[in-house]
């Protein structure tokens, strides 16, 4: 009967060793997480492609989705057209001054041959041979003749002025609208949706065919290469441990063992709350406690929500 009893203490106590030599040892506890990203559209449309699946791993940079962007090409083309339309309502004013600085050229002429005759009436009044009226008469039509081409000269510049305020009103509609241009031609870039991180689909909230909105979900993504442990401390723990410490964490493997992997203390809260709900006992809820986060890498077996112990020694 002793024999007995010995074989049997002899196999149980390395199962209940076993069993429960994680529970004692351990230092803390938490839960696996992972930095999720949602990614959404900018620009809102028909979805043409979603080249995903919940579990899908996907490269930083790729392209993932494409939104119908033919709304945005008609929008494009109707601010170019309305740019090159801004030329047709432009003035030319070279034609106008031409013809004033012809009929300047012309009184000119007239001007001259005013001139010489004004000198030779002069003469012709020193010998008696013609009239002081006439001679009247010439510097009349001269002063006429140059208060035409001063007149003139001044509707040149007034033409200019004001077809070149007007052109001024009309062109400054132009850089509004190169820059719409500018702000749709983006827009048509953002129609190709970029993944934003090297990892592995969670949740695909979206299909093609469908139609979606500035900001509305298509999928979830997380880095699951490094994953998070949130574990919890007591604030006696909390002198005992710093940033970048090499821990040990442990993870069930089966009924009665337990895989082990190197982590790194990333984040230390410090602020303290109280032991989180899954705790069940009244005594531990009641317990201060201060959230850490620990980096381990994941060979594929750690999961987002999976639990795990860690040991600080």
């Amino acid at each position: 009967m002793r024999i007995l009893l010995i074989v049997c203490i002899a196999f149980l106590t390395p199962a209940l060793s076993g069993c429960n030599w994680n529970s004692q040892t351990s230092d803390a506890s938490g839960t696996f997480e992972a930095d999720e990203v949602i990614v959404s559209s900018e620009v809102p449309g028909k979805i043409l492609a979603l080249n995903l699946d919940e579990g899908s791993v996907l490269t930083k940079d790729s392209i993932v989705c494409i939104i119908d962007s033919v709304p945005l090409l008609l929008q494009k083309a109707q601010v170019m057209a309305t740019i090159s339309a801004l030329h047709q309502k432009t003035m030319d004013v070279r034609p106008q001054v031409k013809l004033l600085e012809e009929q300047i050229a012309a009184q000119k002429i007239q001007l001259a041959d005013m001139e010489y005759e004004k000198s030779r009436t002069e003469r012709l009044i020193k010998a008696d041979a013609a009239t002081t009226k006439q001679l009247d008469d010439y510097n009349t039509q001269i002063e006429v003749l140059k208060k035409q081409i001063d007149v003139n000269l001044q509707q040149i510049k007034v033409q200019e002025t004001t077809v070149g305020t007007q052109n001024s009103s009309v062109m400054s509609e132009y850089k509004p609208l190169e820059k719409s241009a500018a702000q749709i031609e983006d827009q048509l870039k953002r129609a190709y949706v970029v993944n934003p991180i090297n990892g592995t689909v969670l949740t695909k909230y979206a299909m093609a065919g469908e139609v979606t909105a500035v900001g509305k979900a298509l999928y979830k993504i997380a880095d699951l290469s490094v994953i998070t442990l949130r574990a919890y401390i007591t604030g006696t723990q909390l002198a005992t441990i710093k940033l970048n410490q090499p821990v040990t964490v442990w993870v069930d493997s089966t009924e009665k063992s337990y895989r082990k992997y190197p982590g790194v203390i990333t984040m230390i809260s410090d602020k303290a709350e109280f032991t989180p709900k899954t705790i069940q006992t009244k005594d531990e809820r009641a317990n201060l406690v201060y959230a850490i986060k620990i980096h381990v890498k994941n060979d594929g077996y750690l999961k987002i929500g999976m639990y795990g112990e860690v040991k600080f020694k």
